[in-house]
């Protein structure tokens, strides 16, 4: 049985768990990882903080991080709901999910590649693990903000998922407005150092390349990275 990995984003998560059900009545273990990228900016502009972002990855200071968190619990209720009795609710940082803290962004990691125990134990039973993306510093034990898309990619890895596909309003990679049916995941690397790509489709690029790298086939909507 293949293990395969959603990253579901903010303004489609709810409408995506059918594909989870349907992945998981394939008899393929299924873990969601959901994105609130829309909801966090939004509650963060309803109390006047105003978000920055570098790279695609939101500057998270001890304010944003509760913004973050409530967003977060907010749609991975309504991804549960959305699933079903099938749906396990699991917050990275309580799991044991791991990241390196990026100074430059505050109260933000890159996760690395694990597979929790809490992960294990709802696949095993046959239910779908519902990952919203927070994590604990390697270093110093404090809650971090990660993206997405990147703990999406270290749970593949960790889990040797067979692939994972990152479900958007993002049609895929896109050159020169259209999108390519497939990269190879040295080029990708080459123009993400090169700064070809902007904004959020680099840490969902960049994510894909952890992936390839680590053995899991990588898609973005109707692109995928090969090796």
């Amino acid at each position: 049985m293949s293990r395969i990995v959603l990253k579901l984003g903010g303004r489609v998560a709810a409408a995506a768990a059918a594909e989870a059900l349907a992945l998981r009545a394939q008899g393929h273990d299924v873990v969601v990882v959901h994105g609130a990228g829309p909801q966090i900016t939004a509650e963060m502009e309803r109390r006047g903080i105003v978000p920055t972002f570098v790279d695609g990855r939101r500057v998270t200071t001890a304010e944003v991080l509760q913004v973050v968190r409530e967003s977060l619990a907010e749609v991975n209720g309504d991804v549960c709901a959305a699933i079903g009795p099938a749906a396990v609710p699991l917050y990275g940082d309580e799991i044991g999910l791991r990241a390196t803290r990026v100074e430059s962004l505050g109260l933000v990691g890159h996760p690395v590649p694990s597979a929790p125990p809490a992960v294990v134990k709802a696949l095993t039973a046959g239910r779908i693990p519902v990952v919203a993306p927070l994590a604990t510093g390697t270093v110093a034990a404090e809650p971090l903000n990660v993206n997405a898309d990147e703990a999406a990619a270290a749970l593949a890895v960790g889990l040797d998922a067979e692939r994972i596909v990152f479900v958007s309003d993002v049609p895929g990679v896109l050159m020169g407005g259209v999108v390519i049916e497939h990269i190879a995941v040295d080029d990708a690397d080459r123009m993400l150092g090169d700064g070809t790509f902007e904004g959020g489709i680099v840490p969902k690029l960049e994510a894909a390349v952890l992936a390839t790298r680590g053995g899991v086939r990588a898609v973005i909507g109707a692109t995928e990275v090969v090796a």
